[in-house]
């Protein structure tokens, strides 16, 4: 029996997991060689636009390497039949980990000590200025997903009152509801970012959100860049409107505006948030998983529901 043909976009990682791949399956990465080619592999963040899809006449099955279905379009695989795959779960507790992170290394000025210090400014006598505790104070969760609860769990158990919003409250849910961003935002200390991305939640934070949080807030991100007007943050970042920033994820990424990669009061890191090699082992594993019963014609372990 012949191996069936994928449009790889994207290895999945570590490498022994892409050698699986490649030992089970035959591997196409050129597009114009796939129009026979049933199964495509991409990522959250390189998705399949409608064109790509529509070089694709033979597509069953679109298997994302991660949760983030904003870049695949779901409108063209709805009115297709074609099935979408997604790695729920597993990233979870890695990408709530990043969350809680960055919120310590923004308020407790962590990467802007390691500046000071390598630049010899400690040893010069240089005193750098005081942070902001994260720990006890009230944190909201923006997008109330696997992600969002996994994140409230360890806030919780470090002490902070955690408020959400989500489309509906959760009469299960130990924390506070708010329903929208706004009143979220006015309500906590910490505001996290951890909802779907898409047209639905483009800006959803923006100047007026960042207002609500305040001079002493602190504004994280690991979801979407898309979510965060990236003008109002960095304008309220110089003028103090809220204290700072951590982004996992930008808008326009892998570019970076320059006002914040200029902005003290914003940490950076270039969409990490999963990559833990053990996460993204889980990743792959439910990758193949999902592959593997597509092509037995067994039920799929994860769909994404359209």
């Amino acid at each position: 029996m012949s191996r069936p043909r994928i449009l790889v976009l994207a290895d999945p990682k570590p490498q022994d997991m892409a050698d699986r791949l490649a030992a089970d399956y035959r591997i196409v990465r050129d597009i114009a060689d796939a129009g026979d080619v049933e199964i495509v592999l991409t990522t959250g963040g390189l998705g399949l636009s409608s064109a790509q899809m529509a070089a694709l006449p033979a597509l069953r099955l679109i298997a994302v390497n991660g949760v983030g279905v904003d870049a695949v379009d779901l409108e063209q695989a709805r009115a297709r039949g074609i099935q979408v795959t997604t790695t729920p779960d597993v990233l979870s507790d890695a990408v709530a980990e990043m969350a809680l992170a960055l919120a310590l290394a923004a308020g407790r000025r962590i990467t802007e000590g390691d500046r000071f210090t390598r630049a010899g400014d400690w040893a010069a006598g240089g005193k750098l200025g005081l942070g902001l505790p994260v720990l006890g104070r009230r944190a909201g969760i923006l997008g109330y997903g696997r992600i969002g609860r996994r994140l409230a769990g360890m806030l919780r158990a470090l002490g902070s009152q955690v408020l959400y919003t989500s489309r509906s409250e959760k009469p299960d849910s130990p924390d506070g509801f708010r329903p929208d961003a706004l009143a979220l935002a006015r309500d906590c200390e910490l505001l996290f970012v951890t909802a779907a991305g898409g047209e639905d939640t483009r800006g959803l934070v923006g100047a007026a959100e960042l207002a609500a949080l305040g001079p002493s807030g602190i504004l994280i991100n690991v979801a979407r860049g898309s979510l965060v007007d990236n003008a109002a943050l960095a304008e309220a970042l110089a003028q103090g409107r809220i204290a700072a920033a951590g982004l996992d994820v930008v808008e326009g990424e892998p570019e970076v505006p320059r006002a914040l990669l200029q902005a003290p009061n914003c940490v950076l890191t270039p969409h990490i948030g999963s990559a833990t090699a053990q996460a993204r082992r889980a990743m792959a594993q439910l990758v193949l998983d999902n592959i593997a019963a597509f092509t037995a014609g067994r039920p799929l372990p994860t769909p994404y529901g359209m």
